[in-house]
């Protein structure tokens, strides 16, 4: 794959709200049109799909649009963030650049609201069923606050540094109408938030989220056709560790091994670029220590210095390094990682008003899949 050969020329989005009465693919459909005319284009000029395996179909979608034929389709077989973010833009990148198609659509939906919410995913692995939920070891919270306090055994990790990922995030999100909590809060507003599974508290945590997103993947060549500046896929690259879902946060010898160095070096590399360069980042955060560890495997900051990076403020509106300018997955709304995409774009744009980062010209964005991971570099042109 090559550098600057396609581009993301369409973005959409239903609005973050808790609970909506609307069925998951309503919401799909509705997002997949709005990028497809944000884009300037019409449903039938779109002859490419990448779903997701845990969405609805390509031919379900491409019906409820209107469209007559897909010459196009593929399924992204990982999870979370890492699908939307990096491996359908694998998997469009390589079909376009095989000329099977020019406009590729990528749409997500997500019901936190459904039976069993995200914790059905988990629910249905055996060794957790076995050997984890019978003694209270069950739930993403859970997981991840016990990544929290290893890191903190390990680097030391203050209350307010912990306090200090989701703050910043949170100041994002009041200059966002679209985010889904939008109240201020300071630290002692952090201590005022219920504590869920030390240390994490509810503040700590992604949101519950109902809604579409969706995006459009064009050719480079017509993209420079659409409304809007060009914003091209200038690295992409992906992660994998050995371990499934069931295994890998009890049983992998590091719980802090997920690849986000690797997916970050490869994506480095082939947009020739490295972490300095950075206008802002979109970083994954289900929860704030996801967050904080992976700014570190990005290079934002050292090795256990994650903390002391979102502590010095370097996060907020007018820091030296923005990171998830919309609010994220915990202020903004949580659709996993394709919202992050989405807000790189709109950033680069130019066009997000008050919580707009001045001239920014390139844009890191991560995907975390638990066990797989994704980094993808965006580039205004």
């Amino acid at each position: 794959m090559q550098a600057g050969r396609i581009a993301i020329t369409g973005v959409g989005e239903t609005p973050f709200v808790r609970a909506r009465p609307k069925s998951l693919l309503e919401m799909t459909v509705e997002a997949s049109l709005g990028a497809i005319a944000d884009a300037g284009l019409k449903p039938a000029d779109i002859d490419g799909f990448v779903v997701n395996r845990n969405s609805h179909s390509a031919d379900e979608i491409g019906f409820a649009l209107g469209i007559d034929r897909r010459p196009f389709s593929a399924i992204t077989d990982t999870v979370g963030g890492t699908g939307p973010t990096g491996s359908a833009l694998t998997l469009a990148h390589l079909a376009i650049e095989a000329g099977l198609c020019r406009h590729v659509l990528v749409p997500y939906g997500f019901q936190a609201t459904r039976p069993g919410g995200p914790y059905g995913f988990h629910s249905r692995e055996p060794l957790k069923a076995d050997l984890e939920m019978p003694v209270g070891y069950f739930g993403q919270p859970s997981y991840f606050a016990t990544m929290a306090n290893r890191y903190a055994y390990e680097h030391g990790l203050s209350e307010e540094e912990l306090a200090s990922v989701s703050i910043p995030f949170r100041k994002w999100a009041e200059l966002t109408p679209s985010a889904q909590k939008r109240e201020p809060m300071d630290l002692a507003g952090y201590r005022k938030s219920p504590m869920i599974s030390a240390p994490f508290r509810v503040a700590d945590c992604c949101l519950m989220t109902d809604a579409g997103a969706a995006y459009v993947v064009s050719a480079a060549d017509v993209a420079r056709d659409a409304p809007h500046p060009v914003v091209a896929v200038e690295g992409l690259g992906l992660g994998t560790t050995r371990w499934p879902h069931a295994m890998m946060f009890t049983q992998a010898p590091s719980i802090f091994d997920f690849p986000g160095r690797e997916s970050a070096a490869a994506a480095f590399a082939m947009a020739g670029v490295g972490a300095g360069d950075l206008d802002l980042a979109q970083i994954y955060d289900g929860f704030s220590i996801s967050a904080l560890v992976q700014a570190e495997q990005l290079g934002l900051c050292g090795e256990g210095e994650g903390g002391r990076f979102f502590h010095s403020g370097a996060a907020m509106p007018g820091g030296r390094m923005p990171v998830n300018t919309s609010g994220g997955h915990m202020s903004g709304g949580y659709l996993p990682g394709i919202t992050l995409l989405i807000e790189g774009v709109r950033q680069l744009r130019g066009g997000r008003g008050a919580a707009q980062v001045p001239d920014a010209r390139l844009c890191a964005v991560t995907g975390l899949g638990g066990n797989s991971h994704a980094t993808t570099i965006l580039a205004r042109h």
